[in-house]
This record gives C-alpha cells, sequence and structure tokens, in this order.
C-alpha cells in the first residue's frame, strides 16, 4: 500500500471505542508522517452515535446516513460508497458498523476493507459470538481482524487475539476481556497493512 496519502475512513454504528482506539494509535504512532497515512473520515448510519461526536472533537471529518431513510439496501450501499469515496480510501475500516453490505458494495472496495469480530474466527461468524463460546464450553475466546469478503466473517484473518474464557463468566464480562484485546489488534492490523 504505497503512497503518501493514504486516506482511512472507519464505518460505525455506536460508541465506536474501537474507532477511538485507531485514531488514538494514528495520532501517538505518528501513522501520517512515518507512513502517509491518517484518519480522514468517521462515517456512521446512526446520526446519533456516540462515536462521530468523539471524531468531531478530535477534528475528523464526520457524516451521518440513516440507513432507514432508503428504500432499500442497494440503495443505502451507493450513498455510503458515494460519501466514502469523497476521502479516496486507501483502506475502509468496520468498527462495530452494524449493516450487511450488499456485494456491490464488498466489491467496489475489494482488497481494501477490513473489519474485527469478537471470535476467533473461523469459529462463531455472525452474532452472539460470546454467549455461543460459554454455551459451546470453550476455554478461550478472542478477536479477529479479517479482510471483508462477500461470505460474513470468511476473509483472510490478519491478527487474532485470545484471552481465557473464566469460570463464571457472562456474555457480558466475556465481551468486556475481549474488547481490550481488539483495541490491541485492530490498530496494529492497520498498522501493517498500511507498511506493506
Amino acid at each position: 500500500m504505497s503512497g503518501v496519502n493514504k486516506n482511512i475512513v472507519i464505518l460505525i454504528s455506536g460508541s465506536g471505542s474501537n474507532m477511538a482506539a485507531i485514531a488514538e494509535a494514528a495520532r501517538t504512532r505518528r501513522w501520517e508522517a512515518r507512513l502517509g497515512a491518517r484518519v480522514a473520515a468517521v462515517i456512521s448510519n446512526k446520526a446519533a452515535a456516540a462515536g462521530l461526536a468523539w471524531a468531531r472533537e478530535q477534528g475528523i471529518a464526520t457524516a451521518a446516513l440513516d440507513h432507514t431513510a432508503f428504500d432499500n439496501r442497494e440503495a443505502f450501499d451507493a450513498a455510503l460508497m458515494a460519501e466514502i469515496d469523497r476521502h479516496s480510501p486507501a483502506l475502509v475500516v468496520l468498527a462495530g458498523f452494524m449493516r450487511i453490505l450488499t456485494p456491490g458494495f464488498v466489491q467496489h472496495y475489494e482488497g481494501r476493507m477490513i473489519n474485527i469480530h469478537p471470535s476467533l474466527l473461523p469459529a462463531f461468524p455472525g452474532l452472539r459470538t460470546h454467549q455461543r463460546a460459554i454455551e459451546m464450553g470453550c476455554r478461550v475466546a478472542g478477536a479477529s481482524v479479517h479482510r471483508v469478503t462477500s461470505e460474513l466473517d470468511h476473509g483472510e484473518i490478519l491478527e487474532q487475539a485470545v484471552v481465557p474464557v473464566l469460570p463464571g463468566d457472562t456474555a457480558e464480562t466475556l465481551a468486556a476481556r475481549v474488547l481490550t484485546q481488539e483495541h490491541v489488534i485492530y490498530p496494529r492490523a492497520i498498522e501493517k497493512l498500511l507498511s506493506a
């Protein structure tokens, strides 16, 4: 991924804790000076997403596109693509963006869109990952950073982190433990991609 203007566009739906971890890593690890990379924009499908306010406070461009205002998924994805492409992204980063993307959208960003998933893929794609891991009696759980493909949670794995499943864990306590590791591995995976 060469060049000096590697714009990163981050998509969120909520608090944006992974987005904040990425933006902080970009600042403290001097991605712009070292790698020619910066977080150019944060976009959400929810105008009230707390992460948008945080990003604005950091001086990052933000936009909100309400998916319920569109007739169908394709129309929303087309508008979202237009908003993302205004920033000429080298990398599109899904950080708690709770929308299933259309094949056309995924194809448009093929090779430059990544996601973080709260399980050790290929185990437990989809939702309720922590509860499912507990119910299956897993001794470990974790998170995976992966390339986005048309098959949900099945792209090339770029980074993983493992955490123990402790006796008495609930989905909430396990999720909190996994999230601390997500904040470590997501910026690391992005920095590796930017350095390649």
